[in-house]
């Protein structure tokens, strides 16, 4: 375990899993405190220098205020420049959206790989996601946890029943310590569809997966939720590369995924 700085003097918290090859950062998603990446981490070691940071706000991470997407990317930097001033970034869900907004910003990143970008493109959805950030500030504002995590879970097509099995289950108080950055996730989303005037400035190769349809806990989604939002991100990205994983999961199976992603950052 390591820490770094960034620019506002917020505490990075990270961990070294390799230090030999290319360097990759991993860059986690929505009430991640970075331990969702770890296994794919791990397989990717065998390649590559990885480097897997907790963003701020949790773990072991400082989360300095007020709060700005700025910030997050100025975040992933130091840790690029702890991992050694350039590299690869993989991004998991909404840490998928903000790896594209640090290249987009002009950060040291050489390839970019992200996974299931939950970026909203058909009209109900949007007007669901637009709703989704009143409410969740909201309860937010009034520090109910417990509201934010229901809202969000409910977002993503959890059904009545297991929201409730979740908040009976003894993962329910860790995630209420990380609900506040639902509102960070939020921000790296924007309005809601990719933003296709940043997006349009990186230049980096980029590698969009997503599975072949939406895990069991999301089954409210539409079944190609994912693969929509990945499609209409790479069509902004000036160079961009598709591939569907042939199982399903959002939290993508390691020996599924890592291969993919190990040739892909190897330039194949």
């Amino acid at each position: 375990m390591a820490h770094t700085y960034s620019a506002d003097g917020t505490s990075i918290g990270y961990q070294r899993l390799s230090d030999e090859g290319p360097a990759l950062v991993l860059v986690g998603g929505g009430l991640d405190d970075g331990t969702e990446n770890r296994p794919l981490g791990e397989h990717l070691a065998e390649n590559f220098a990885v480097v897997n940071y907790r963003r701020r706000g949790r773990g072991d991470s400082g989360d300095g205020r007020p709060y700005a997407i700025d910030r997050e990317v100025e975040d992933l930097a130091a840790v690029i420049d702890a991992a050694g001033g350039r590299a690869h970034v993989f991004g998991a869900s909404t840490g998928g959206a903000l790896a594209l907004e640090a290249a987009a910003a002009g950060l040291a990143v050489d390839r970019i790989a992200v996974h299931e970008v939950p970026y909203q493109v058909d009209t109900s959805m949007i007007a669901a996601w637009r709703a989704y950030r009143v409410e969740l500030d909201a309860a937010l504002d009034a520090g109910d946890r417990d509201q934010a995590l229901r809202l969000f879970m409910r977002l993503a097509g959890s059904t009545d029943e297991a929201i409730a099995g979740a908040e009976a289950a003894p993962v329910w108080p860790a995630l209420r310590a990380l609900a506040p950055t639902l509102r960070y996730d939020a921000a790296c989303l924007g309005d809601g569809p990719p933003p296709e005037d940043r997006l349009a400035r990186v230049r980096q190769p980029v590698l969009l997966t997503t599975g072949i349809a939406v895990d069991p806990p999301m089954a409210g989604l539409p079944a190609d939720f994912f693969a929509a939002a990945a499609d209409a991100a790479a069509s902004a990205l000036p160079n961009a590369r598709r591939d569907t994983l042939p199982v399903e999961g959002h939290v993508a199976d390691p020996a599924v995924l890592g291969p993919i992603l190990s040739a892909f950052f190897a330039g194949r």
